[in-house]
C-alpha cells in the first residue's frame, strides 16, 4: 500500500497528525516485541510539545540470556550495505545533562524518530532535533529517522550530519525520507554508517536496520506497521 500525505485533504479531515503518530509508534512497538530477541524490549515514547523524545526505544534488559534461555528466537538477519560510511569525531559536541539511573534499569540501545512538522518549524527546533540524535550516537544508540511531513521541507538527516560537521549528500536531501544511522563501537576508530531510503506518496515504505548492537540488527518494516495503524485506526483511503 502507498505512503499517503497526512497533511493535505482528504487524510487531514479524517485522522489528524497527532492521532496517527501516536498510533503508528505503538505499533512499531508491537511488531518489534515480536521479533526482538531475548533481553530486548520496546517502549512507545511519545511527548507532544517542545521537548524532543524518541517516539520508541528499544532497550536491552539486564542479565539477558546469550542462546539460551526462554526468550524468543530470533534469525539472524543480514542488512544491505550502507548508502553512506564516513568517519566522524563526536567529541566536538556539547552535551550538558544530568541523568538518574535506577540501578538494575533498561540501557537504551535504538530508538525510532517518527519525524512532526513542530521538529521542523524553526531553527532551534532542528538544532535542538539534531543535537539529541547525535548524542544517541555518540552513546552507541542507533537511530532511525522517519519524516512523511509534506508541509515542511526542511531535511532533519542533512541537519543531524551538519551536526557532525559532515556535507550532506545532496541526493539524499528530498523532502521524505526514512534512514537508519549507527556509530561504530568505542573501542574502533569512530565511523557512521547510514542507510538512507527516499520516500516518495503513492510508493510504498522500506525496510530499515534497526541496529541493536555491532553485529546484530532487526528488520524493522515500516510498511508494515504504517498500513496496520490504519487498519487500528479505522482510516479508509
Amino acid at each position: 500500500m502507498p505512503l499517503r500525505d497526512h497533511f493535505h485533504l482528504p487524510l487531514r479531515g479524517l485522522c489528524s497528525w497527532e492521532s496517527f503518530h501516536s498510533g503508528w509508534a505503538n505499533e512499531i512497538m508491537r511488531q518489534l516485541n515480536k521479533t526482538l530477541p531475548a533481553g530486548y524490549v520496546a517502549r512507545p515514547n511519545v511527548k507532544l510539545g517542545v521537548d524532543v523524545e524518541a517516539d520508541v526505544g528499544t532497550l536491552e534488559m539486564p542479565g539477558r540470556p546469550n542462546d539460551e534461555g526462554g526468550g524468543l528466537a530470533v534469525a539472524v538477519w543480514a542488512p544491505p550495505e550502507p548508502t553512506l560510511t564516513t568517519a566522524v569525531d563526536f567529541f566536538h559536541l556539547d552535551l550538558f545533562e544530568v541523568q538518574v539511573h535506577r540501578e538494575g534499569g533498561l540501557e537504551m540501545v535504538a530508538a525510532v524518530e517518527l519525524v512532526s512538522p513542530r521538529n521542523k518549524d524553526r531553527p532551534t527546533a532542528r538544532r535542538h532535533f539534531a543535537s539529541k540524535c547525535a548524542a544517541y550516537l555518540q552513546a552507541g544508540v542507533s537511530v532511525i529517522l522517519v519524516d512523511v511531513v509534506t508541509t515542511r521541507k526542511e531535511n532533519l538527516y542533512a541537519a543531524l550530519l551538519d551536526q557532525l560537521s559532515l556535507a550532506p549528500d545532496d541526493a539524499d536531501e528530498g523532502p521524505l525520507y526514512a534512514v537508519a544511522c549507527r556509530s561504530t563501537p568505542p573501542d574502533e576508530a569512530s565511523r557512521l554508517e547510514c542507510w538512507v531510503k527516499t520516500l516518495q506518496l503513492g510508493s510504498s515504505l522500506p525496510v530499515l536496520p534497526l541496529w541493536l548492537e555491532s553485529d546484530l540488527a532487526v528488520p524493522l518494516n515500516l510498511e508494515k506497521s504504517y498500513e496496520a495503524t490504519f487498519v487500528e485506526l479505522r482510516v479508509a483511503i
